[in-house]
Order: C-alpha cells, then sequence, then structure tokens
C-alpha cells in the first residue's frame, strides 16, 4: 500500500510518538502512587523528549477503567499535573480494556474532521489504589444523614442495618450483566473450542520468552519511558512483570484459578494486574511537517465490534479483525505485523482458531470462508499483555506504540492492532509505516 493512498477523510492522522512508563505488577513498584501520578509520569516522559512545544497540543484524552472519584476526569487532571496549559481541554474516556484504544480513536476523529492539529492520547490504571467503599445500604444511610437535625435522628441512623452492611465493598471483577468473572469466561470458551491448558501454558511460556529477550535486546527501550516514583525517586527502567525463568513445568504445576478441578485458566497463562500508563502524540500529518516532526504512521480504519458477553464475552478481535481488512481491501497475507491485546493464553488461541476456521465464518461472519490463519512470526514478537503487564486503560495505546515500532524496525508496511475487552466488545485498527 502506497503512502498517499487515497481516504476518504480531508485530514490524515498519523502517530509521531507513543511511550509508556515501565509497566509494574501491583503492589510493587507503583503502590503508593494514584493512577492519576502514573499517567503524569506518562505525560511528561513523552512530551519531554519530543520536539512538541506544550502549547501546540489541542486536545488531551486519556482510558482509565477502575477510577477514583477523586480524580475521575483522570486526563486532565494528569495533564495539570504533567505541567501542561491549564487552556488544553482533557476528558477522559472508559471502554474497559479497550479504553485507550478509544482515546486514540478519538483522537483520529478530530484530526479526521479538521477539530484538531494535535491531540495527547493514552490512559492509565493502577491496581494496587482501587477505590473501595461501604455497601449500598450503608451507602444510604450516610446520605440521608445529612438531612439528619435531631438527636433521635441520628439514634435511628444503625436501624435495619446488620453488621455485614459494615462491610467495605471491594469492586467486582465479574461481568454485571452475566455475573461471571473474565477468567470464568474464557475457562468456557477454551473447552468449547477445544484449547487444551497444555497449549495455553505453550503460549504463556512464549509470550514470557519473548518480553524477556526484546527487553535484552533494547527492543522495547523506545518506547519506555524512566518513571521516577517518589519519595525517594527510585527510577524503573524495565517492566517487572515477565518471568524469564519459567518454564512449561512450572506452569504445569499451577492449579486451576477460576473453575475448579478442571478447569485450564491458571495465574500463570493468564495476565496480571498491573499498574501503568501510556501516552501517544497524534498529530494531522500537515501539521506534524510544520512543526518539524517526524511521523511513525498512518493510523487507518478502525473499528469497534460487540457481541453477546455471555458465551463471547472476549471473542471481540475474531469479529473486529475481518471489518479493518475488508474496509481496507486487504487480507491477513498483506499483514507485516500483529500486535493482539492478551487478557489469557486461551482467550488468544481461541481467537486465533476462530479467524482460522470456516465453520465460525459461515455461522459467525456471515462469510463463506475463513479469515485466515496468523502466522505466528509475525505475532506479538516483543511478549504481549500475558508478560509485559495490562494496565487496562493503558493497554491500548501500547499496543499501538509497539506495532509502529515494529514495522520501522521490521521494515514492514501494515500492522494489525486488536483487543478483546469486557462487556463482549472488541477493537481493531489498521496501522500503515509512515515513510515521508
Amino acid at each position: 500500500m502506497a503512502n498517499n493512498s487515497i481516504t476518504p477523510y480531508p485530514f490524515e492522522a498519523v502517530i509521531v510518538d507513543g511511550g509508556r512508563i515501565p509497566f509494574q505488577r501491583s503492589g510493587t513498584g507503583y503502590k503508593k502512587l494514584m493512577a492519576y501520578d502514573l499517567g503524569r509520569m506518562a505525560i511528561e516522559g513523552l512530551i519531554g523528549r519530543s520536539a512538541l512545544h506544550e502549547s501546540d497540543i489541542d486536545q488531551i484524552i486519556m482510558g482509565c477503567v477502575i477510577q477514583d472519584v477523586n480524580t475521575s476526569n483522570i486526563a486532565r487532571e494528569s495533564a495539570l499535573g504533567a505541567g501542561l496549559p491549564n487552556s488544553i481541554p482533557a476528558h477522559t474516556v472508559t471502554q474497559a480494556c479497550i479504553s485507550s484504544n478509544q482515546a486514540i480513536s478519538s483522537a483520529v476523529n478530530l484530526i479526521r474532521t479538521g477539530q484538531a492539529k494535535v491531540v495527547l492520547a493514552g490512559g492509565t490504571e493502577t491496581m494496587s489504589d482501587i477505590p473501595i467503599r461501604f455497601r449500598r445500604k450503608f451507602r444510604r444511610k450516610l446520605l440521608d444523614a445529612q438531612k439528619y437535625k435531631s438527636l433521635s435522628d441520628w439514634l435511628s441512623f444503625f436501624k435495619g442495618l446488620r453488621p455485614s452492611d459494615l462491610l467495605p465493598e471491594v469492586p467486582a471483577i465479574s461481568e454485571f450483566s452475566t455475573g461471571e468473572t473474565m477468567g470464568e469466561s474464557c475457562d468456557r470458551m477454551a473447552a468449547h473450542f477445544g484449547i487444551s491448558r497444555k497449549a495455553q501454558d505453550k503460549y504463556s511460556l512464549r509470550s514470557h520468552q519473548l518480553a524477556a529477550k526484546a527487553t535484552r535486546e533494547g527492543l522495547l527501550a523506545p518506547e519506555l519511558l524512566p518513571a521516577a516514583v517518589p519519595p525517594d525517586f527510585d527510577t524503573f527502567v524495565q517492566d517487572n512483570g515477565f518471568r524469564e525463568d519459567t518454564s512449561m513445568e512450572k506452569l504445569a504445576e499451577l492449579p486451576p484459578a477460576f473453575i475448579k478441578p478442571h478447569g485450564t485458566i491458571t495465574a500463570g497463562n493468564s495476565s496480571f494486574l498491573t499498574d501503568g500508563a501510556s501516552a501517544s502524540l497524534i498529530v494531522e500529518e500537515t501539521k506534524a511537517h510544520e512543526l518539524g516532526l517526524v511521523p511513525k504512521a498512518y493510523l487507518r480504519e478502525y473499528t469497534f465490534v460487540a457481541q453477546d458477553p455471555e458465551d463471547e464475552l472476549l471473542l471481540g478481535p475474531a469479529y473486529a479483525t475481518p471489518q479493518v481488512l475488508d474496509r481496507m481491501g486487504l487480507s491477513l497475507s498483506d499483514i507485516d505485523v500483529f500486535e493482539f491485546h492478551e487478557a489469557f493464553a486461551g482467550q488468544i488461541l481461541t481467537v486465533l482458531k476462530a479467524l482460522d476456521s470456516d465453520a465460525f465464518a459461515r455461522k459467525k461472519l456471515d462469510r463463506s470462508r475463513k479469515v485466515g490463519e496468523i502466522p505466528m512470526d509475525k505475532f506479538n514478537c516483543w511478549g504481549g499483555s500475558l508478560s509485559l503487564g495490562h494496565p487496562f486503560g493503558a493497554t491500548g495505546a501500547r499496543l499501538v506504540t509497539t506495532a509502529a515500532n515494529r514495522l520501522h524496525h521490521e521494515d514492514g508496511q501494515i500492522a494489525l492492532v486488536a483487543a478483546c475487552a469486557a462487556g463482549g466488545q472488541g477493537h481493531a485498527m489498521i496501522i500503515e509505516r509512515y515513510d515521508g
């Protein structure tokens, strides 16, 4: 595909740069920080190494899933904390695991329609500092208490309350619509598609080994923004989630995590709770040249899809992938770089199997033949969410940044980014290398 491809949009969106603070397992390096702090550090790091002047930014969009009420518009708070001009509008989006995919897509829309020339898009998430609240019955009592005027009102405060009503309530990890956790759903889905425990462990091992290799060889360095953590300002320069010393034997020893005793999803073949933040600079092509910026890639067609969250919770990429390929007139053989979110090894293997299935194509995609087989030598070659980690609101921007960097490193032309999300949703985007 030529760089001067004709598109239906009056303005072209390109990614100039993208980065992330090193992802850390929850409860480790960033355990004393808020998601706001992580977002602030990602913005500071990216702007600090860019030739872009802060005043050139038109809007800021960030994704976040589990939000602190004190920083509900975390995009705005992170931007202010990073020292960006207070004249730049900022808003926060939430779409589960594809929140920063939505942030980037929204930036593309603003640029294509001429409403903005430069947008900072990314996401942030902490699982070390999630909001824990009182249960609903006790919350209602507390709200009613604001109207109390007499002693008798206060004496009736505990009437109708049980001791259990006073216990704290941790945010649920289950689907609100089904009551089932993502792990349980993935376990059922993997069983339905015939994905074995051994295959899942083997894929997980691959992810950890590739992440370790990419880290050793410095392949991830261009996307990592050193994070100095107060109060001692110890600086983190790499991810701490990948297990270079893991093995099939170690993975095989782990018990099922969700469906016991015969489930196949374990802690070893699932993405882990992660703290982190990411940011990217999305710029209108002509504006980038005016500012002396060198684009990395065009952001081409994208789509968001939704399926039944009970039976197809994590199959989004299998539906989204053929949509963006068709819109671009491409097939899987045209793709040089694949970057898919890895929620679980079972999820990834199910998506790959569905894409390579004629039966799935006929029954679910209304296509006469399968989408095709994705070659693994092009797939998540620098590790993925299973090994690098998955801060819910930040992963999408990581995928886009890694895909753009891989296109240049591997001398590729077209990349495909895809991800699943809670609620039975999914996303895919085509990225084309920019050669100037």
